[in-house]
């Protein structure tokens, strides 16, 4: 007899079943589904979700990144460079010349290009992981100095398409164009339109123009040498350009020349036999009219442009009115035939307005940035700042009394001396005995530490001298520490274009330390006195006045730098063979008025021009001084226009002349301490 069938799952004890929820019905008599199979069904939605992306994607390059850009005949780039309020500063057009073809150009061209820019290139498709990881690798790691993973389909892609932003939206968008180049386009037409446009410096687009331009031959002929060098360009034309810096770009070439040994483009030994790279300049002339400010921002303006293609519009933070201002205010002085400059710029270091010379058509030597000429007495800024950083205040008192002990002795302008003064009182009469005092208190190097914190990059002198200001700075950084002063942080950088965006990372290295406190208001207190009641006085306006003047040996130049109403501004006048000007002039005489008359029209303040007779260039060293040696003491008299100051021991009498004498009846003015009350200033 048959024994009955038994049903496996009647083998389960039906209490170690998991609850069923009420209503769901009897168990499933299908099998549930394998893992393999709902592996499968979930890689099919995957697949068919990244098919539909990629038709998407498909159609959005085929909108905004048409292929046939890429294709169409090279046409000349051109910078435009915009003012802050929208006018047109100058507009460059580019050296270029007709693309080249990889078949024709020896091997090593091209190798030398791919063995710094991008190794793998005929071997990736667009975008190199490999190289990524590399760049991030080092970049995380290194002291500084920063690798790109880009390869050179996407600089193609970036040059053609794209703008130079940083952003992870442009980067991927870039990454997607050079997949889509790569797939239309072979890797030499990639190659040959990337080289035949990419910029090389000096104003000039692509390999052939490139070519010409540094070695007037053509990229066919080009040798190792050659080849390395152009290729060592791509990483900062405006700044490697060798026509600029030849010692630079044959440091780069060099490494080039390496990473081809590397990458087995070429032997150790061939390598090491190569000789450096020789130039022969073919000039080609710029048919384009520039300014001071154009000139000095361009190069910049072309590292950030990138694309080659088409003409690009480069935002500057140039102000159109206040530029008309101060070209107006240099053409109106009484210079004769001296030169003169001017740089404003807000407290950020954003420069609104600059004059590199009287006439550009005549000389585009640029004064405000390339000359380097002595400050005088406006470096006195930093001997002050070093006095306060050592705890110093401008109540504190230093000898205005010649120097007669070591070998350096200054001298006062015009041989005026004032006995024992404050601080406040020696910085607004630019005392030259108390500078080098300060200077030999405080230290040499710490004076030199606080220029450094302000940004001067300069050599600067380790002597006493330097605290005269006899160390060569360009007017530009002097512009620079005082803007600092104004934004009450340091260091401030001058620059033309509006600043990009900056990672985390970036802005961590580039913070700005700030004043303290006590210290900030006590140099403003100093360039407050020597703007408005000390040798610069010729420049004081209504609204509140910070500043101070410069004046070199033998009068060879005369400045005047400061900042109101929002706006830094330094002004120099000189000659360019260094001769002395004529009439002794000071920095408090026709720059303080040109900085005037630039600056009441900039910050919206309408002031006339002073009369000439009271805009003394030595405002306050021109004060008469007597000191004589009595049993009661050191007794001083001091007679200026104010009026007259005798100086008893460590008590002051002021007779000014502004008001009636007292009558006889009236007891003499009695006895002041030589500390002036709170709030007032002791500058006579």
């Amino acid at each position: 007899m048959a024994e009955p069938m038994t049903d496996p799952s009647s083998t389960v004890d039906p209490a170690s079943l998991p609850p069923r929820e009420f209503g769901a019905g009897p168990p499933s008599a299908f099998a549930p589904p394998t893992p393999w199979r709902r592996r499968l069904q979930i890689l099919g939605w995957i697949i068919a979700a990244g098919l539909a992306l990629l038709m998407l994607m498909i159609g959005w390059l085929a909108v905004t990144a048409p292929l046939s850009r890429s294709l169409r005949p090279i046409a000349p780039p051109s910078i435009s460079l915009m003012s802050a309020d929208s006018h047109l500063i100058a507009r460059r057009g580019a050296v270029i010349d007709t693309p080249v073809t990889i078949a024709q150009l020896p091997a090593h061209v091209p190798q030398a290009f791919m063995a710094i820019e991008d190794r793998r290139f005929y071997s990736h498709w667009g975008v190199d992981p490999r190289g990524v990881a590399r760049a991030a690798w080092h970049n995380l790691w290194s002291d500084g100095s920063s690798q790109g993973g880009s390869t050179i389909t996407q600089q193609l892609a970036k040059g053609v398409f794209l703008s130079s932003d940083r952003t992870m939206g442009r980067k991927a968008r870039e990454a997607m164009i050079a997949f889509w180049l790569e797939a239309w386009l072979t890797k030499d037409q990639i190659l040959e339109r990337y080289l035949s446009n990419v910029y090389f410096g000096d104003n000039v687009y692509g390999l052939r123009a490139a070519s010409l331009h540094y070695f007037n031959r053509a990229p066919e002929r080009l040798t190792i040498p050659q080849a390395a060098m152009l290729a060592g360009l791509l990483k900062a034309p405006s700044r490697l350009a060798p026509t600029s810096n030849l010692k630079g770009a044959r440091a780069r070439a060099a490494l080039v020349t390496q990473a081809m040994v590397d990458a087995g483009y070429i032997s150790q030994a061939e390598r090491n036999a190569l000789p450096p790279a020789r130039l022969n300049v073919r000039e080609t002339p710029d048919a384009t009219t520039g300014t001071y400010f154009a000139d000095w921002v361009l190069p910049q303006a072309r590292d950030r442009a990138g694309a080659v293609y088409g003409e690009q519009k480069i935002d500057t933070t140039l102000d159109w009115r206040i530029q008309r201002l101060a070209e107006a205010a240099i053409r109106r002085a009484p210079l004769g035939g001296a030169q003169a400059a001017l740089v404003a710029m807000k407290p950020d270091g954003s420069v609104v307005a600059m004059v590199g010379g009287k006439n550009y058509t005549k000389s585009s030597f640029n004064r405000a940035v390339q000359a380097k000429r002595q400050p005088g007495s406006t470096f006195k800024l930093f001997v002050y700042l070093a006095a306060f950083r050592a705890g110093m205040t401008p109540e504190d008192m230093i000898d205005d009394t010649p120097i007669t002990t070591g070998s350096y002795r200054p001298a006062n302008h015009g041989g005026k001396y004032r006995g024992r003064i404050s601080l406040r009182q020696a910085f607004a009469a630019s005392s030259n005995v108390a500078a080098v005092r300060l200077t030999q208190k405080v230290g040499v190097d710490n004076v030199i530490k606080v220029a450094r914190d302000l940004g001067v990059t300069a050599p600067l002198t380790e002597d006493l001298s330097l605290a005269l200001g006899t160390s060569e700075i360009p007017l530009i950084e002097l512009a620079e520490a005082y803007a600092a002063v104004a934004a009450g942080a340091y260091p401030v950088l001058a620059h033309g274009l509006p600043p990009e965006e900056q990672g985390w990372f970036e802005k961590l290295m580039a913070r700005q330390r700030s004043f303290g406190d006590d210290e900030l208001a006590m140099i403003r207190d100093l360039l407050s006195s020597a703007a408005n009641r000390g040798t610069g006085s010729a420049a004081a306006l209504r609204t509140s006045t910070f500043g101070k003047t410069g004046t070199t040996q033998d009068s060879r130049d005369a400045i005047f730098v400061g900042y109101a109403g929002g706006l830094v501004t330094a002004v120099w006048i000189g000659n360019d063979d260094n001769s002395p000007l004529p009439g002794g002039a000071a920095g408090g005489g026709i720059p303080a008025r040109i900085w005037r008359n630039f600056m009441s029209g900039a910050i919206n303040e309408t002031v006339e021009d002073a009369p000439v007779e009271t805009q003394d260039a030595d405002l306050v060293n021109a004060i008469a001084n007597i000191s004589v040696e009595t049993g009661i003491g050191n007794v001083q008299l001091g007679v200026d226009e104010g009026g007259m100051t005798v100086n008893i021991g460590p008590a002051q009498i002021r007779l000014p002349t502004d008001q009636p004498a007292p009558p006889a009846d009236v007891p003499p003015p009695r006895i002041a301490p030589t500390q002036p009350p709170e709030g007032e200033d002791s500058g006579p």
